[in-house]
C-alpha cells in the first residue's frame, strides 16, 4: 500500500494526500506519408506479365473444356455439312470441305477468345475477386493488354488445336502466310477486347449468355463461314458486307485458300480500326471503374 506521508521522488511536494500527475507535451512526430499507389514511370513488366499468366492458367487447368469441346463441335460441324451432307458443288472452284475448313478453325477461335475475357471478369465481380487486379500497381492500359493478350492466347491455342484436328480429314494448305496470322491474331484479340467489354458491363451470367445467343453466334455463322455472300439475295448480300465477322472470316479463308469473299482491303482496315476503337473503349471503362469499384 502506497505511503501517502512518504517523502515526494524528485523534490516534489510533501504536504497533501494525493499526488497531482501533470500532463506532460505531447512528443512531437514527423507526419507520416502513405506511399502512392503507384509512384514509378514506365510499364509494370512483373504486374502485367503476372496478370497474363494467371489468365492463361485459368482456362488452361480446364483444358477438357477450353480447348477440347471447341474441337468437338468444329469437327461436329465439318462431319454434317462435308461428310453428311456430300456432293456439295464447288464453291468459286475450290472443294467444299476446303472451303468450310478455315471458317471452322477461326469460328471456334472467335468464341474461345470472347468466353475466357468475358467470363474471367464476370466471375471476378461475382466472387468479389476484382481487387485482385485492382490493388496492384496496374494502370489501365496493362489491365487492358493483360486481359485481351489472355483472351487471345486462348483463341489461338484453339485454333492450332483444331486446325490439327481437321487437317485429319481436310488437308488443308496455306496459300498466304500472313494473312493467316493477321487476320487469325486480329480475329483474337479483338474479340477477346468485346470479352472484356461484355465482362465490364454484365451484371449476371445471364447477360453473358444473351450477348453470345443473341450477337456473336448470330453474326458468326451469318458470316460466309458455309457459304459465298455471292450467291444470297438483297438486301442481305448488302448487310453482311456490314458484318465485320465477315471480313475476319473471309480474309483468314483468303490465307489458306487464295480466294477473298469481298475487299482485303477493307477487311485489313475493318480488323485494324475495330481493334483501336475497342482498345479505347476497354481503357475508358478501366479507367473510370465501370462496374467494377461500386
Amino acid at each position: 500500500m502506497l505511503n501517502q506521508n512518504a517523502a515526494p521522488l524528485h523534490g516534489g511536494p510533501t504536504r497533501g494526500t494525493s499526488w497531482v500527475m501533470k500532463d506532460m507535451a505531447d512528443i512531437p512526430s514527423p507526419s507520416v506519408i502513405p506511399p502512392a499507389p503507384r509512384d514509378y514511370h514506365g510499364i509494370n513488366w512483373t504486374g502485367a506479365t503476372t496478370l497474363y499468366l494467371k489468365e492463361v492458367r485459368r482456362f488452361w487447368k480446364v483444358g477438357m473444356q477450353t480447348l477440347a469441346a471447341p474441337v468437338l463441335n468444329s469437327l461436329l460441324y465439318l462431319l454434317i455439312f462435308a461428310v453428311a451432307m456430300g456432293g456439295r458443288p464447288k464453291v468459286e472452284g475450290i472443294p467444299f470441305a476446303l472451303f468450310i475448313a478455315p471458317g471452322m478453325i477461326i469460328m471456334a477461335m472467335l468464341n474461345a477468345a470472347f468466353a475466357n475475357s468475358s467470363s474471367s471478369l464476370m466471375q471476378a465481380k461475382m466472387m468479389g475477386l476484382t481487387q485482385d487486379f485492382l490493388t496492384p500497381p496496374l494502370s489501365p492500359v496493362e489491365q487492358v493488354c493483360a486481359f485481351a493478350a489472355g483472351a487471345a492466347t486462348r483463341g489461338i491455342v484453339v485454333g492450332l488445336v483444331t486446325a490439327a484436328a481437321v487437317y485429319v480429314f481436310v488437308h488443308f494448305t496455306v496459300a498466304h502466310l500472313w494473312a493467316v496470322l493477321y487476320f487469325g491474331l486480329g480475329a483474337a484479340l479483338l474479340m477477346g477486347l468485346v470479352g472484356v467489354v461484355t465482362g465490364l458491363w454484365a451484371e449476371k451470367f445471364d447477360h453473358l449468355a444473351a450477348v453470345t445467343t443473341f450477337i456473336v453466334m448470330p453474326m458468326s455463322m451469318l458470316s460466309g463461314t458455309f457459304y459465298t455472300i455471292a450467291r444470297l439475295p438483297e438486301p442481305f448480300r448488302s448487310f453482311s458486307q456490314y458484318n465485320p465477322f465477315f471480313y475476319m472470316i473471309s480474309g483468314f479463308r483468303y490465307g489458306f485458300t487464295g480466294v477473298v469473299d469481298g475487299s482485303l482491303a477493307v477487311g485489313v482496315a475493318v480488323v485494324a480500326g475495330l481493334i483501336l476503337v475497342m482498345s479505347g473503349i476497354c481503357w475508358w471503362l478501366f479507367e473510370t471503374g465501370y462496374r467494377l469499384k461500386s
